[in-house]
C-alpha cells in the first residue's frame, strides 16, 4: 500500500463508518494487513485508512511497548483534562514535524481485527497516537492543530521541495 501525502484530497475527507467488517473479513483482513506493512515500511507508529486511500474508519498502531492494534470505528468516550504538549509527525506529511498539544489521556470504543467490541483507555504516546489517527479519520492533519505561522512554514517547506 501507498501511504498517500498532503495535497491529496482524500486525506481531507471523512471516513466512513465500516458496516461490513463481520461479512466481509477476508476483505479487511488484506486491508489491515496491508496498512501493518506499509507502517513498518515507512517506520511509523500509526496509520489511517484515508493515508491509503481507504476512506473507511480504520486505523492500525504499533507503539513501542504495546501490541499492535487494530481499531475499527473507533469513537473517544472521554479524554483528560490534563494537556500534553509533544512533537508529532505524520507518514502524509514526511520530514515535517511540530509540537501538538493533546489530551494527555483518552478512553476509546471500537471493534478489534476479530469484530470484537473493545475499550481501551491509554496516555501517554499511545494516547497521542489514538487521537491522531482519528483526526485522519475526520479528515484533519496534524498541522491543522498548530499555529498559523508554523503550519504556514511547513506548507511552504512542502511547495518549495514540490517544485524543485
Amino acid at each position: 500500500m501507498d501511504v498517500l501525502t498532503i495535497g491529496n484530497e482524500l486525506l481531507r475527507q471523512k471516513a466512513a463508518p465500516i458496516d461490513d467488517f463481520k461479512t466481509a473479513p477476508d476483505k479487511w483482513r488484506g486491508i489491515m494487513d496491508g496498512m501493518f506493512e506499509a507502517l513498518k515500511a515507512h517506520r511509523g507508529v500509526g496509520l489511517a485508512g484515508p493515508q491509503v486511500g481507504i476512506l473507511s474508519r480504520i486505523f492500525v498502531t504499533a507503539v513501542d511497548g504495546d501490541e499492535p492494534r487494530v481499531f475499527v470505528n473507533p469513537s473517544v468516550v472521554e479524554t483528560s483534562q490534563e494537556t500534553v504538549k509533544h512533537e508529532e509527525g505524520c507518514l502524509s506529511i514526511p520530514g515535517n514535524w511540530a509540537d501538538v498539544t493533546r489530551p494527555k489521556a483518552v478512553k476509546v470504543q471500537a471493534w478489534d481485527e476479530r469484530g470484537r467490541a473493545f475499550t481501551i483507555e491509554a496516555s501517554g504516546i499511545l494516547a497521542r497516537v489514538i487521537l491522531h489517527e482519528i483526526d485522519h479519520l475526520d479528515g484533519v492533519l496534524f498541522i491543522d492543530r498548530i499555529q498559523e505561522s508554523k503550519r504556514n512554514r511547513i506548507l511552504d517547506r512542502i511547495a518549495k521541495r514540490a517544485k524543485a
